[in-house]
């Protein structure tokens, strides 16, 4: 009885239900609050970083970033502080945005500016040229009464008080000409600024340009401390009716489309503005006698350099990681440190070292290991060409020698030994199994260290600057210089005007060369894990 009891209690317990609701995840119960103020903290400063962002936009009236600014900043809040459904997209939103900012927005503005004829003197608007050509052509006249001046203020606006010699004053700002008034010292809604205030506005009262009358000719009154103005005159009167410029001879200056005042013998006013420009700066890279032929070598070098870089580390590397694998070799952990020194030390530091390592006249090598030969390593152009690749190698087969050695580690050994039992030799097992195995973990690593090198500025201008130049070009372009080189001195360099629209459309071409040849890469590296 007592079993058939306690048999039927048993019975009797209902199961657990497996539709009760599930107690609360440790982190809702523990840290709910904090993450909630977390987040409320987090979106706070995003937002307000936002709104600032917009009233800076505002001002400038860029109103294509301020809405692409609201509608970024609204998904990111409703990501955030919905739930469910939404979770995944709270950890993939840091990623996106970085990947936005970081890279879409850089391809982005270099194919915006390729399109235009951003440079030295076209680096602004139009507004901002015409004044900068009137204050460039200004020259005090020589006969200019001395004008006493005060600064007033009115409704945001800058005027000066001028009193000539006779006593008359008068009161004008930029866009006014010169009035006068009947009591200086009691003008009727301004305001006179202090010394302190006049210290707070020197250049906005530097910039000051007075027109005398309405007649542009009788020029303008300028200070420069405050306290005295003088009589300008521009060499070029700009005429706002014809939006043109005439100078003291009469030459007529017009917009020529082309982002500057023009006169019908060509000669233009400096500086210009930024226009869009179309594909003028793709056709000129292929077109100016100047720029064709050196870039088409530069092309050329650059997929050798990359090509060789590659194929010559990665031979070493795998050969010495091959030695220093093997199970008998005795101290691998001392020369393993050994071969990776290289990777330790700064790019652009061991570039300079070996600069000096290879100098024709005083270098180590020429001195020591030649005799005090004078092998001209980084002035002759094949030389120059040579002695770069070598560096590179010795820069990079440590990083080879590091994945290469990885990727034999992890090779099983069941392949090896039953490939030596069907009586394949060491270099049979290696081409035809191990080779394929390493290549197919390795083929994307290879890949991206093309792709480095194909931009690898550090190698080229530490050690070379990209000469020697070439002599049948204007532009400084020489034999080492690779296509990411010759974008920096293009856009940046000393050699004469700064090109950035230029440099944004090579920036282009090498952003699709080297995707074509990632894609074609990577389509291959697929059929290569599919053989295998």
């Amino acid at each position: 009885m007592t079993i058939q009891h306690e048999r039927a209690t048993t019975l009797d317990v209902p199961p657990p239900s497996t539709d009760a609701p599930l107690p609360p995840p440790r982190e809702r119960r523990s840290g709910g609050i904090l993450g909630l103020v977390v987040k409320i903290v987090l979106l706070g400063l995003l937002d307000a970083f936002a709104v600032w962002a917009i009233l800076i936009m505002a001002g400038l009236q860029m109103w294509v970033p301020i809405a692409i600014t609201v509608v970024i900043t609204g998904i990111i809040n409703w990501i955030y502080i919905g739930a469910g459904k939404r979770l995944p997209a709270k950890y993939l939103t840091p990623g996106v945005f970085f990947l936005l900012v970081f890279q879409v927005f850089v391809i982005g503005f270099s194919g915006y500016v390729a399109f235009t004829n951003y440079s030295d003197g076209h680096n602004s608007t139009k507004s901002d040229a015409i004044s900068a050509i009137e204050s460039t052509g200004a020259k005090r006249v020589p006969d200019s009464p001395v004008y006493q001046v005060n600064v007033l203020k009115k409704d945001g606006t800058l005027y000066l008080l001028a009193t000539d010699e006779k006593g008359v004053s008068s009161i004008g700002t930029t866009d006014q000409p010169l009035s006068p008034v009947d009591d200086p010292t009691n003008v009727p809604g301004y305001t006179t600024l202090q010394l302190s205030e006049v210290l707070d506005n020197q250049s906005a009262i530097a910039d000051l340009r007075v027109p005398v009358s309405d007649d542009p000719q009788d020029g303008f009154l300028r200070t420069d401390d405050a306290t005295t103005a003088y009589v300008f005159r521009s060499d070029v009167v700009y005429d706002a009716k014809t939006d043109t410029f005439v100078d003291g001879n009469g030459v007529v200056y017009s917009d020529n489309g082309k982002g500057a005042f023009a006169s019908e013998s060509g000669k233009a006013l400096s500086p210009g503005w930024k226009v869009d420009v179309g594909f003028a700066n793709f056709v000129k890279a292929f077109t100016n006698p100047q720029l064709s032929g050196p870039l088409l070598r530069v092309i050329l070098w650059t997929f050798a350099f990359a090509i060789l870089s590659v194929l010559l580390s990665f031979a070493l590397g795998l050969f010495l990681a091959t030695v220093l694998n093997h199970p008998s070799l005795r101290g691998k952990k001392f020369y393993r440190v050994l071969v990776i020194l290289p990777y330790a030390f700064p790019p652009f530091l061991s570039g300079l070292v070996w600069a000096g390592l290879l100098n024709p006249q005083f270098g180590f090598i020429n001195q020591v290991l030649f005799g005090g030969a004078e092998i001209p390593w980084l002035t002759d152009p094949w030389l120059a060409r040579l002695s770069v690749v070598l560096v590179n190698v010795w820069l990079g087969y440590p990083y080879m020698f590091l994945v290469c050695l990885g990727a034999l580690q992890s090779l099983p050994q069941e392949v090896d030994e039953a490939a030596k039992v069907d009586g394949a030799r060491a270099w049979r097992i290696f081409r035809s199994i191990k080779l394929p195995l390493l290549l197919v973990s390795l083929a994307p690593l290879l890949i991206a260290s093309f792709a480095f090198n194909f931009n690898n500025f550090n190698a080229i201008y530490m050690l070379t600057k990209g000469w020697p130049r070439f002599t049948d070009t204007t532009f400084d372009i020489g034999s080492t210089d690779l296509l990411i080189t010759m974008v920096y001195k293009v856009a940046f360099g000393s050699g004469g005007a700064r090109d950035y629209g230029l440099a944004s459309a090579l920036s282009i071409l090498i952003f699709i060369l080297v995707g074509v040849i990632s894609v074609i890469a990577f389509r291959r590296t697929k059929s290569l894990e599919e053989i295998n």
